[in-house]
């Protein structure tokens, strides 16, 4: 026998696990579940072929039998500066070191599939200790067919704000979703008279007007086609050239909409060794496979980091430095070409004039780019180039 209620016993070993917020639903066809169709017909998803898995509006069609979902929350907000903060002092950094690109924080670390794909199974072999029946179980760490954000607003952990995002009053929404689906008949979070959280977004519209690319079409609707994060990770082509300059340089994700959020102002920080911003640098193969050293700069600057990285540096890497530098890095799905490509843009967007201590630096990486034999990237750094000479008479690549 189990001496607690089920449910308080996985939240307060959750708890334990290091998880924020852990809370149980019964396995429904919920309301938010069915509208994905409509939504999916109107071409918002793009290229994200996975989301009409008709597996994603039945949690019994991802789990034959289910009964219960857990669904854990995760943490990942560092004290390093927000997007606004950061930019706001990037005129200054180029001037000492070059234009710089925003990578969305949450990617800033280690793959938090893995890291979240751990603590539960963790979870789940206590749950088998607490519960010696047989049952079945799988672990979700958006890895699968199911919408996390809806089944953990039914577990009790927040509401789905304009921005589409999870909203928790108390964290906010910088935080991973985890999901064990499992055949075990667990009491849920919510009682029979209980309803989930209700929407404090209020008249609240600041992730709508923020938003650089006008991704958030209205509220509570996101065109993914728009989103940076989508552009950025999910696009394999070519990026549309009426988005590229809004993009600015955001180089794997965006934070925008969850920065301006209220709810964001004071979340929780993570102390988390995992979700802290990789150190890399340039030196042998040898060395990177260390993961951390120091940066080859006369300045003695500190290492560089995925916060807030040297656009020139990125640009630089072959697709042997980018496969041992983002092995076990939520970069690695965007690909070399995908990264190289959002370099490209960004360094368009920089702003780079001839007289920067980076221009030459800049310029050398650009040519080879601008010249390969991969049309995305290719036309993508040539755009870049385009920019930069129109803020400059002198040429970075011969016309000859």
């Amino acid at each position: 026998m189990v001496n607690a209620s089920p449910t308080t016993w996985i939240s307060e070993r959750a708890t334990r696990l290091g998880f924020a917020m852990a809370g149980v639903a019964r396995a429904e066809k919920f309301p938010e579940l069915l509208r994905q169709p409509e939504w999916l017909a109107r071409g918002y998803a793009g290229e994200m072929k996975y989301l009409s898995d008709k597996r994603r509006s039945d949690p019994q069609a991802a789990l034959p039998g289910v009964q219960s979902v857990i669904v854990c929350a995760l943490t990942y907000n560092t004290e390093h500066p927000r997007t606004h903060q950061a930019f706001a002092d990037l005129n200054d950094a180029s001037e000492r070191g070059g234009p710089r690109g925003w990578i969305s924080r949450y990617a800033w670390g280690d793959d938090y599939h893995e890291v979240l794909r751990e603590k539960l199974q963790m979870l789940l072999n206590g749950l088998r200790e607490q519960h010696p029946q047989p049952f079945e179980a799988r672990i979700y760490t958006d890895t699968g067919p199911i919408n996390e954000r809806v089944l953990a607003k039914h577990a009790g952990l927040g509401w789905l704000g304009k921005n589409t995002l999870l909203l928790n009053e108390r964290i906010g929404s910088f935080f991973f979703l985890g999901v064990i689906l499992t055949t075990l008949e667990l009491p849920p979070t919510l009682g029979s008279s209980e309803v989930p959280p209700a929407d404090r977004c209020g008249s609240c519209r600041k992730c709508i007007d923020a938003c650089p690319t006008e991704a958030l079409i209205e509220p509570y609707v996101l065109d993914a086609r728009k989103c940076i994060s989508y552009l950025t990770i999910e696009l394999r082509g070519s990026i549309p050239e009426p988005l590229r300059e809004p993009m600015g340089q955001h180089l794997f994700g965006c934070d925008i909409c969850q920065d301006v959020c209220p709810w964001n102002r004071h979340t929780p920080i993570t102390r988390t060794r995992e979700f802290q911003p990789r150190p890399f640098g340039r030196q042998s193969a040898a060395a990177t496979a260390e993961r951390e050293f120091t940066l080859d700069e006369k300045d003695g600057a500190s290492p560089e980091t995925l916060f807030w990285p040297r656009l020139d540096w990125l640009a630089s890497l072959s697709q042997s430095d980018f496969s041992k530098m983002f092995r076990g890095s939520p970069i690695k799905r965007t690909k070399w070409r995908g990264l190289i490509r959002n370099v490209c843009l960004a360094l368009g967007n920089s702003k780079l004039l001839r007289d920067s201590a980076a221009f030459e630096r800049i310029a050398t990486v650009l040519r080879p780019l601008a010249a390969s034999k991969d049309p995305v990237i290719s036309e993508s750094a040539q755009w870049a180039v385009s920019r930069i000479q129109a803020n400059e008479a002198s040429p970075i690549v011969s016309q000859s």
